[in-house]
């Protein structure tokens, strides 16, 4: 096995177009180690529906990245004080869905800190009875990963926060998160230690002391990471766009009397709206509805298209700001 070191980037978009151009394109007969950390981010599941799973305006007031990975699974939050592994291997089917095979050395090590680490139903590592680690495979011709997160000291108020979805029904075919007690691995330690000193530790048990055998990144290794990571992992078509077919349903008193609009969303743009209530309108709310036919479901994609709009024809004293902030 050979040890992959990202150089210490803490941009998810960079480190999972890393994991996928290792993947993909690194020799086939070898297996790779890599480790990364991110800064505040909120990683999507493949086939999730990413505002299913997210906290809207917590993400933006935060300034917290949203992106999908090529994963199954549900979503995770990730913090400066989270660390993330990836095994990198040949494909063969008695690995896949055999977590233990990859998360054993991580439970391993982590017993010889102290922390009472133990697997927790089919891909998930526990500590004193709630979740330290949760992990997803993916498979590509010959080659599969088996990737998880290690919550070493991460915020926890943060990871509830971010992932607190915003009241309304939505209903998809998307596969939604299971929400479960977290802990710390900080919280166990019989010593205090850092994020990095726990990869030096896990390094240690994975690869036994001095420095890893590595595969060193070359230039165009680099060069191939940056353009995935702006095609792919910055876009909003992948981390958004992608999410399946859903609906949604939201609605709230003004003065003028109750909003509820029902939208049909798909390839992450509104395809058709209806706007319910009690409300007295002036002009047909239908020109509305039309206005917003195709828009991206985007808070700022939905004041930008209601800006040039004459609302007080439909909703009297009602903003752009404040439809805006309704429906999505």
């Amino acid at each position: 096995m050979l040890f992959i070191d990202n150089r210490g980037i803490t941009d998810p978009r960079v480190n999972l177009a890393l994991e996928e151009h290792a993947l993909r394109t690194f020799v086939i007969g070898e297996s790779y180690l890599l480790f990364y950390v991110n800064e505040p981010s909120v990683i999507i599941g493949k086939h999730q529906n990413t505002v299913e799973e997210i906290n809207p305006d917590f993400i933006r007031d935060r300034g917290i990245h949203v992106v999908r990975r090529i994963s199954g699974g549900g979503a995770v939050y990730h913090d400066l004080g989270n660390l993330n592994f990836s095994f990198i291997t040949r494909y063969d089917p008695r690995r896949f869905n055999n977590y233990a095979e990859f998360t054993g050395p991580v439970v391993r090590t982590l017993r010889a800190l102290g922390v009472p680490a133990e697997p927790g139903g089919r891909n998930d590592i526990l500590a004193g009875g709630r979740k330290i680690s949760g992990n997803a495979q993916f498979t590509s011709g010959e080659r599969m990963f088996s990737h998880g997160t290690l919550l070493f000291d991460s915020n926890l108020d943060d990871v509830v926060a971010a992932l607190n979805v915003k009241a309304g029904k939505i209903e998809s075919k998307g596969i939604k998160s299971i929400r479960s007690r977290v802990a710390n691995i900080s919280e166990f330690l019989r010593e205090p230690m850092t994020v990095d000193d726990l990869r030096r530790v896990l390094l240690e048990g994975i690869f036994g002391p001095g420095e890893p055998p590595r595969r060193e990144l070359t230039d165009a290794d680099w060069e191939a990471v940056e353009e995935l990571s702006a095609t792919k992992y910055r876009t909003w078509e992948w981390n958004y766009g992608l999410s399946p077919k859903f609906n949604v349903q939201r609605a709230k008193r003004f003065a003028i009397g109750e909003i509820d609009a029902r939208m049909d969303v798909e390839e992450g743009r509104i395809r058709t709206i209806r706007f319910f209530g009690d409300f007295f309108a002036k002009g047909d709310v239908t020109e509305l509805e039309e206005l917003l036919a195709n828009v991206r479901y985007e808070r700022g994609d939905i004041e930008a298209a209601l800006a040039n709009a004459d609302l007080s024809q439909y909703f009297a004293e009602v903003t752009a700001a404040e439809l805006a902030e309704l429906l999505y």
